[in-house]
């Protein structure tokens, strides 16, 4: 079972008077890049929050964003002591008179009353630590159901990622049989290629045959890619295994590997035919590169 570092989850409830969402995403990343968005009322739980992402999501570039507002839209109405602004705005009329003020703009007078200290005031609630500490607990089981979706939506990708990954190594497979059958005409080619270039050279058939012979050990030898067919069978077969536990970075570490023997038998084989595969070989393991960077 492999995770894909790319997931997506959001979660929202009503807690009392606050409509409360909260968003995580996650992309990939070789570490963890975390980014968590919280209203100031909330930036003394942020390390909790950020430990508990961290333990969840492991790897990744990661952000969490958390919003509150009034779930109701009248709410804001009591924020505007009325009866206090009307005293104000007398309080200003009555005074203006009293100094002479001949023409007095009420409109002017109005504003200026909103803006004196203490007119506009918010609504001030006397909550008890216990409250706190309960709200806090319903805003952090929102946060845990919006992580679990995340980890959930990584698994449905890692799921699709698993599916190509056995496909690609499938592909590489059929592309090491088609090799090994050209192996087995390839070095039989390689003799009779050097035996006509000596012919070409104007050489009779009465040459040294124990020395042609020994020439023909020593490019066996040269071109021989017996050991590298058998590694890249081991590392395609050891592939699937890893594949198993959902280690992303040991993945990309036997990619590697595999990448090293396909490069070995191409450089090696001293085939056109064999060249040919090998392009396709590389082509499969590009596409298993690209994946294994996106798994956790």
């Amino acid at each position: 079972m492999i995770y894909s570092m790319t997931g997506f989850g959001k979660a929202q409830k009503e807690i009392q008077d606050l409509q409360i969402k909260v968003e995580v995403k996650s992309l990939n990343s070789k570490f963890t890049d975390l980014f968590c968005r919280l209203p100031k009322s909330l930036s003394a739980r942020e390390i909790e929050v950020r430990n508990y992402l961290t333990q969840q999501l492991e790897r990744g570039k990661i952000e969490l964003s958390l919003t509150m507002q009034k779930a109701s839209e009248t709410v804001s109405a009591s924020l505007l002591p009325e009866k206090h602004i009307e005293e104000l705005f007398s309080e200003l009329k009555r005074v203006a008179k009293q100094v002479g003020v001949e023409s007095v703009n009420e409109t002017a007078l109005y504003l200026h009353a909103l803006s004196m200290p203490n007119t506009i005031q918010a609504e001030q609630t006397q909550e008890t630590e216990e409250e706190v500490e309960a709200l806090w607990q319903s805003i952090f089981e929102i946060i845990q159901e919006a992580t679990q979706e995340c980890k959930a939506f990584r698994l449905r990708e890692g799921n699709v990622v698993e599916e190509k990954f056995k496909e690609y190594i499938a592909a590489i497979k059929l592309g090491l049989d088609a090799v090994k059958e050209q192996d087995l005409i390839r070095m039989p080619n390689i003799r009779e290629r050097m035996k006509k270039s000596l012919l070409d050279l104007g050489l009779n058939e009465d040459f040294d045959q124990n020395r042609f012979e020994q020439e023909v050990v020593y490019y066996i030898e040269k071109f021989d890619i017996s050991e590298e067919k058998v590694r890249l069978a081991t590392h395609l077969e050891y592939f699937l295994e890893v594949l198993k536990e959902g280690n992303g970075k040991k993945l990309n570490f036997m990619a590697q590997e595999i990448g090293r023997e396909i490069n070995t038998i191409g450089s090696k084989a001293n085939d056109s035919h064999i060249q040919r595969i090998v392009v396709n070989m590389k082509d499969e393991l590009e596409k298993i590169k690209e994946q294994t960077a996106n798994v956790l």
